[in-house]
């Protein structure tokens, strides 16, 4: 009896593909823009523009330093909250949630003129009297701007492994809780950490309130004062964050498959060197 050869996909096909049209015209459009500097033709003096500028390089170091910093900074606070939350306190569990989701509810510019009023030159704790303190604010902000997504990934990281099973096996073999974390935990939920890190740092690279009204030197403030100032840079810088988000992303993405022990690179085998001998 022959197979009945199943149906193409018809509307699945074409959601995907508006979707994927959706996403790309509009960046198409922006790149095309961007190479109209020179009047008559196509070329990349925006671009040139662009990477010639101290501000730029200034500024997009110090967003990506920032974004690093949430990153390690959520990491660390929600990682041991998720795993001891599903292994001692389950039944506090909604108020965690409730509580990680509070950052959706609350606007930036509530947040950072909380720090500002808490942290402010007549506090106890004056970080904002200095740079150092309100970059701390900076990166305390995006850490908690992030937590939603960042809370969310790790958990459902933390519900597909057995979290009792595992601490149970570390500590019969000696390990104290802190290092059942760090060696145990952190391995097996790694994928969903670089989940939650992708989400970070897209929302901390481009981030405008927190970095604007903290007067930082980000990169969110340099896009819109140069958006104001100028017409084609925007779009070019425009498309070399894009480009260097995922270009960030994909490394991110290298670090969370590879498995410990192994190469950064495939060895070369004994058969190619021969070829090139050959």
């Amino acid at each position: 009896m022959a197979k009945m050869k199943k149906p193409f996909p018809i509307m699945p096909t074409l959601i995907a593909l508006m979707s994927a049209l959706y996403f790309l015209v509009p960046l198409y459009a922006t790149f095309l823009f961007s190479l109209k500097m020179t009047r008559g033709e196509y070329s990349f003096a925006s671009y040139r523009s662009v990477l010639n500028s101290s501000i730029f390089i200034d500024t997009i170091t110090f967003s990506t330093i920032a974004s690093l910093c949430a990153i390690v900074i959520g990491t660390v606070i929600i990682v041991p909250t998720a795993y001891w939350v599903r292994l001692k306190l389950p039944h506090i569990r909604p108020v965690i949630e409730f509580i990680s989701l509070l950052p959706l509810v609350v606007p930036p510019v509530v947040l950072v003129f909380g720090y500002i009023r808490v942290f402010g030159s007549n506090s106890w704790l004056p970080l904002a009297g200095s740079d150092q303190g309100t970059n701390l604010l900076l990166v305390f902000g995006y850490v908690v701007m992030s937590m939603p997504y960042m809370f969310r990934a790790v958990d459902n990281g933390m519900s597909v492994i057995d979290i009792k099973t595992l601490t149970e096996a570390a500590e019969s073999l000696g390990a104290s809780r802190i290092r059942t974390i760090a060696f145990v935990i952190f391995p097996n939920v790694r994928g969903a950490i670089m989940s939650g890190a992708f989400l970070t740092f897209s929302i901390s690279l481009g981030e405008f309130v927190l970095a604007s009204l903290l007067n930082r030197p980000a990169f969110g403030p340099y896009l819109v004062q140069l958006g104001q100032d100028r017409a084609y840079e925007p779009a070019a810088l425009a498309i070399m964050a894009f480009a260097f988000t995922w270009a960030c992303m994909a490394l991110m993405q290298l670090f969370a498959v590879k498995k410990p022990g192994s190469r950064w690179f495939p060895r070369l085998s004994i058969k190619l060197y021969k070829k090139v001998e050959a």
